[in-house]
């Protein structure tokens, strides 16, 4: 059997814009390139997008891959705050196909190293919620990238607990079908045009 290039190195080290994807032949395991978008809203526009039972506007989103999408906050707990979803609508982690987490977490360490550096942050907070028990008020999994910098929670460990807070505060909106508050969606479409940007 053919042995299989190292995950790890070329994954750590990844620059272009596409994530590797595992495909099975007959005589061996072979590296497809996924397709990364990242131009501009209105090649976005055109692609469909959900979140749970969510209809995402394409405004919202900023990257995406085959497998995955990135949009905006809703309600971020700090500049630069966002998710980064499967395109395929999975409830679990553990149903994520094995290409699924892999180009899930290539796009957030991607998102992430750009977010960092356009707002001057010096780490990065990458969580999911992995159930109800766990906070997750939306089934769908995603990961929440956050910018971080010194002094920006007075105990580091207390952005869980807001991540947690935040997401029950989203479901209540999403269920009540209210207008959303925090952010107008001219906002966000303004945050993610500016995102889209940091990927040409």
């Amino acid at each position: 059997m053919e042995r299989l290039p190292s995950l790890l190195s070329p994954l750590s080290s990844f620059r272009s814009s596409a994530a590797l994807r595992p495909v099975a032949s007959a005589a061996a395991a072979h590296f497809q390139i996924a397709r990364a978008s990242f131009g501009s809203s209105g090649q976005m526009e055109a692609e469909q997008y959900k979140f749970g039972p969510y209809k995402i506007d394409s405004k919202e989103v900023f990257y995406s891959t085959d497998l995955s999408y990135a949009l905006v906050n809703l309600r971020p707990l700090l500049p630069g705050h966002v998710l980064v979803c499967p395109r395929r609508e999975v409830k679990r982690f553990v149903d994520l196909t094995t290409e699924e987490t892999s180009d899930l977490w290539i796009s957030a360490q991607k998102i992430g190293r750009l977010l960092e550096n356009y707002h001057k942050a010096s780490s990065l907070t990458f969580a999911i919620q992995d159930g109800p028990q766990a906070g997750q008020t939306v089934p769908h999994v995603h990961i929440h990238i956050v910018p971080r910098k010194g002094g920006d929670f007075e105990n580091n460990d207390e952005i869980y607990e807001a991540i947690d807070e935040k997401e029950k505060e989203l479901k209540k909106t999403l269920d009540l079908d209210k207008e959303r508050k925090d952010r107008s969606m001219e906002e966000m479409a303004k945050e993610a045009d500016e995102y889209r940007k940091l990927f040409s």
